[in-house]
């Protein structure tokens, strides 16, 4: 086996662990260069080279320097001179370099198949997140409910222990969104124990601000963690004045991406009106 060959299957290797562990890195890529091997690739790992070389030592400790800052950013793709990112390397003026976001596909799971519910899961299913749709009730989550092509990117579940089915959707929690939109205090609270207990990236319930604190308090009551119970989004959504179950579940996947994507929720206009 040739080393190039070996090098492109130890780099597809550990792009797969990285998806596989639910984890994140950076990959490099030389686009444009005169110099260097177009296709070139670096794998960033925890700020550090995992596998790959662009062609140049002081190129890889620019690219890692570079990629931290493309980490802590929105992107997910960003094509950047070598000249932007290190002027103290003269040659390599000429070539660009891809950055690109290595992680999991962003996942919704929706406990509740109501109205609200099943407005969100086909919401977030076409902007293209992956979604697990679980209900108690085998009715609500049948494939003839959800029949539109961009439906069949939903994961329909029926299981009466809603614990066991959160838990087997989330994993290990990396890249999950949790949206609580159940029927009643009974299902909020064992949905929220399982979430909880999951650790996703986002947690939201629904339910006016008396429902949320009753559930809460009773968590409380019974030991959970202060600070996941602040992590707990609830009510649920931002404040778009929504009325409509399609409102409702536009408001609470717009909380979902601002989290994700680290925004905040405020108008982007407010700067004209200041």
């Amino acid at each position: 086996m040739s080393s190039d060959i070996r090098s492109a299957k130890k780099l597809n290797d550990d792009i797969r662990a990285v998806l596989e562990e639910g984890s994140s890195a950076i990959l490099v890529t030389v686009l444009k260069s005169s110099r260097l091997r177009v296709g070139a690739k670096l794998l960033i790992r925890d700020g550090q080279v995992s596998t790959g070389d662009l062609g140049d030592e002081d190129l890889n400790a620019a690219a890692m320097t570079e990629a931290a800052k493309f980490r802590s950013g929105r992107d997910d793709a960003r094509t950047v001179q070598v000249s932007e990112i290190d002027p103290k390397l003269p040659d390599f003026t000429d070539s660009a370099l891809l950055f690109e976001r290595i992680e999991v596909e962003p996942h919704l799971v929706v406990a509740g198949a109501g109205h609200v519910g099943a407005a969100l899961a086909r919401l977030a299913a076409l902007v293209r997140y992956r979604v697990t749709l679980i209900d108690d009730r085998a009715e609500f989550v049948t494939r003839e409910m959800f029949a539109s092509p961009s439906d069949a990117l939903i994961e329909l579940v029926s299981n009466q222990n809603w614990a066991e089915a959160i838990s087997a959707a989330v994993g290990r929690g990396r890249g999950v969104s949790i949206a609580i939109v159940t029927r009643g205090h009974k299902q909020d609270e064992e949905c929220l124990r399982a979430a909880l207990s999951a650790n996703p990236d986002y947690i939201g319930m629904i339910g006016s601000k008396r429902r949320t604190n009753i559930v809460l308090d009773k968590l409380r009551a019974e030991g959970c963690s202060e600070d996941g119970l602040r992590k707990v989004r609830a009510p649920i959504g931002l404040d778009i004045g929504a009325v409509s179950p399609e409102e409702v579940a536009l408001a609470i996947l717009a909380e979902v991406v601002a989290e994700r994507r680290g925004g905040n929720g405020a108008s982007l206009s407010v700067w004209r009106r200041g």
